[in-house]
C-alpha cells in the first residue's frame, strides 16, 4: 500500500512539473483586469403580539473581487453579518479561487467532491487544488478544517458539541479516452484537546477516519461502457481507546491510521455496465454498501443496502419524448445482525415530453432512498426577508418521491405572453431525520397551479397561483392552502423595477383550525449608470389563530440596500 501511494504521488508531481513549463508564454496575456461588486443591506424589524423573533436591526455586507493578472484569474468573496445563527459552523465565510489554464486553487471556506464514497461536497476551511490538463493525468488535493470546535454548553441545547476535525485528501486520475483510473485517499482526525471533556452520556467522541477508493472505467467496441468503484473506510469512534493490531489492509499503513479497539472497517462497491445503440441504451448496475459505512468527507450517507438494477434510456416520437427508467431489487441487513430485514423492489422513471413548442410535460417517480431538504412552498412565501433560513441544514431521508409538472403557453402573440403551469409533488420520508429516530414515516403533498401574463410593450408582468401543502404522519396531520398574487412593472427605460405580491394561507391540523397568515410584500430597484443599484423593500405578515396556546401577531421588515459593480 505504501509503495503504491508513493508511486502515484511521484508520477503526479512529475507530470505537474512538465506541464508547468507552459508558463513561458505568460507575458502574452493582458497584464491586469479587475472586476467585482460590493453590496450592503440593512434590515429593520418590528413585531406586535409576540416576543421578537429576531434582532430589530441586522446588516449584511458582501464583496466580490476578481483579479486577472497575466491570465491568472484570482476571485475573492467575502460576507459579513451581525446575524446570530444556531448552525454550529460559521456563517461569515470567505473564499478565494484563483485559476490559470488547467490549474484552479480553492482557498478559504470551500468544498470539493472526489466521489460519493469519499469526499462529497463537505464544506471545509483550508486549501484545495485542481490540476486538470489536456493530457491524460489529473490531480485534486485538499487540506483543511472540516469541523469547527464547539464547546459543550449546558445552557444552550441547540449548540451540539464538536471536536476540531482536520482532513487531508487527494485524487489522482488517468484517462486516455477509452480507459480511466482514479485513486482517492482521504484522512481526517479529531483533536481530542480542542475542547474540554464531554460527558460520555452525549456519545460524542473524537474520531479518526481513513478512506481509500479505486475506480476504473473502460469502453469496448465504442458501444460497451463499464465502470466500477471500490471504496474502503476505516473509522475509529473513540481515539482514547488502546491501540491494537488488526489484520486489515487499511490498518497496515500505520502512519495513516492507528487501529484501536473501537476501529471498524467498511466497504462500498458500485459497478455498472451499459450498452448504447441508435440513441438508446440499456445497462446493469450493482451497488453494495456495508452497514455503518461512513466518511467524514460527506454529510449524509445511506448504508446497509444492496441494489441490483436494470437501466433503460430511450428517445421516442422523433425525439419529442425522453424516457429514463431503472428497476431492480434492494435489501438490507447485510451482516445478518438485525432482528428483521427487508427486500423490496426499487425503481425510478423520468419522462419528458414536448409535443409542441407551447406544451411541456414531465413526470418522475423514485423509490431510491435519498436525502432532501423538505421545505413547503409556504416557508418561502411567508419569509420576511431573503436572508431568512440561510443556515438551514435540516435534511430528511426520503424513501419515495413523485413529481408531475405541465406547462402550456397560451396564444401566439408576442405582445402578450401567457403561460399556465401545474406542479404536483409527493414524498414519503423514512423514520430517521437528522440521525434521530422518529415514531413513523411522514408523507408530504404539494400542489401548485399558476397562471402568468406578460404585457411586453408595457413591461408589466402579473401572476396568480394556488398552493396546497399537506403533511401527514409522525403525530402530524396538517393542511395549508392559499393563493398568491404578484405584479411587477418597469419604468424609465427599465431602470426602475417595482414589484408587489400578496398571499393568504390557511392552516388546519388536529389541534386547531383556522390559522390564517396574510402577507404583503413590495420592493423597488433603481439602476443608475449600470453600476449602482439602490433597493428598497418592505414586508408585513399578519397571523390570526384560534389556538389558545398560540398568539396572533403582526410582523414587519424593511430592507434598504445598495449594490455597486465595477470593472477596470
Amino acid at each position: 500500500m505504501q509503495k503504491f501511494i508513493l508511486f502515484l504521488v511521484m508520477q503526479i508531481f512529475s507530470v505537474s512539473f512538465v506541464y508547468g513549463q507552459e508558463l513561458d508564454d505568460i507575458g502574452n496575456e493582458k497584464p491586469l483586469a479587475i472586476n467585482g461588486s460590493t453590496s450592503f443591506s440593512q434590515l429593520f424589524y418590528g413585531v406586535s403580539g409576540i416576543e421578537s423573533r429576531r434582532v430589530p436591526y441586522t446588516y449584511f455586507a458582501n464583496a466580490s473581487l476578481n483579479l486577472s493578472i497575466y491570465g491568472w484569474s484570482i476571485p475573492f468573496s467575502f460576507s459579513l453579518s451581525n446575524q446570530n445563527t444556531s448552525f454550529q459552523q460559521p456563517f461569515n465565510q470567505y473564499s478565494i479561487n484563483p485559476s490559470y489554464k488547467f490549474v484552479t486553487a480553492h482557498l478559504g471556506y470551500t468544498s470539493m467532491s472526489f466521489s460519493p464514497y469519499t469526499v462529497s461536497g463537505h464544506i471545509f476551511l483550508g486549501a484545495g487544488i485542481d490540476v486538470v490538463p489536456e493530457g491524460r493525468w489529473s490531480l485534486n488535493a485538499l487540506h483543511g478544517r472540516f469541523l469547527k470546535p464547539v464547546t459543550y454548553d449546558t445552557t444552550y441545547s441547540d449548540a451540539t458539541p464538536a471536536f476540531e476535525r482536520m482532513g487531508t485528501g487527494f485524487k489522482a486520475g488517468y484517462k486516455d479516452g477509452k480507459n480511466s483510473i482514479d485513486f482517492i485517499l482521504f484522512r481526517s482526525t479529531d483533536d481530542l484537546n480542542s475542547i474540554g471533556a464531554l460527558p460520555d452520556s452525549l456519545s460524542i467522541f473524537a474520531e479518526e477516519n481513513l478512506v481509500v477508493s479505486f475506480a476504473c472505467g473502460t469502453t469496448v467496441l465504442k458501444q460497451f461502457l463499464l465502470h466500477a468503484e471500490l471504496a474502503g473506510s476505516a473509522l475509529t469512534r473513540d481515539t482514547r481507546d488502546t491501540a491494537i493490531h488488526q489484520s486489515h489492509i487499511l490498518a497496515s499503513p500505520e502512519f495513516l491510521f492507528t487501529s484501536r479497539s473501537s476501529s471498524a472497517y467498511y466497504q462500498a462497491f458500485k459497478a455498472s455496465f451499459n450498452y448504447q445503440f441508435s440513441g438508446q441504451s440499456i445497462g446493469l448496475g450493482f451497488e453494495r454498501i456495508d452497514p455503518g459505512y461512513r466518511t467524514h468527507g460527506a454529510y449524509f450517507f445511506n448504508s446497509d443496502l444492496e441494489n441490483i438494477t436494470i437501466n433503460v434510456a430511450s428517445s421516442l416520437l422523433k425525439s419529442k419524448m425522453q424516457v429514463n427508467a431503472s428497476v431492480g431489487t434492494q435489501r438490507d441487513n447485510l451482516d445478518q445482525e438485525k432482528l428483521s430485514s427487508f427486500r423490496r423492489m426499487i425503481g425510478s422513471i423520468n419522462v419528458n415530453y414536448t409535443p409542441s413548442q407551447q406544451a411541456t410535460l414531465s413526470a418522475a417517480y423514485s423509490t431510491f432512498q435519498s436525502f432532501a431538504n423538505i421545505r413547503s412552498q409556504f416557508v418561502d412565501i411567508n419569509q420576511l426577508s431573503p436572508y431568512d433560513n440561510l443556515d438551514t441544514l435540516n435534511f430528511t431521508q426520503l424513501s419515495q418521491s413523485a413529481n408531475l409538472s405541465f406547462s402550456y403557453s397560451l396564444g401566439k402573440s408576442e405582445d402578450r405572453k401567457q403561460n399556465m403551469s401545474v406542479n404536483l409533488m409527493y414524498q414519503t420520508a423514512a423514520d430517521k431525520q437528522g440521525g434521530v429516530k422518529q415514531n413513523g414515516g411522514t408523507a408530504f403533498y404539494n400542489t401548485n397551479v399558476a397562471y402568468s401574463i406578460n404585457w411586453v410593450p408595457q413591461n408589466i408582468l402579473m401572476s396568480f397561483s394556488l398552493n396546497t401543502s399537506v403533511n401527514r404522519g409522525s403525530g402530524i396531520d396538517s393542511q395549508t392552502f392559499g393563493p398568491v398574487l404578484s405584479l411587477s412593472h418597469t419604468f424609465f427605460d427599465k431602470k426602475f423595477r417595482l414589484m408587489f405580491s400578496s398571499s393568504y394561507n390557511n392552516t388546519n391540523n388536529q389541534f386547531t383550525s383556522g390559522n390564517a397568515v396574510l402577507n404583503f410584500k413590495t420592493s423597488g430597484a433603481l439602476t443608475l449608470k449600470k453600476k449602482h443599484v439602490l433597493t428598497l423593500s418592505a414586508a408585513m405578515i399578519e397571523r390570526k389563530t384560534n389556538n389558545a396556546e398560540q398568539k396572533s401577531f403582526t410582523e414587519f421588515t424593511g430592507n434598504v440596500g445598495y449594490v455597486y459593480s465595477f470593472g477596470l
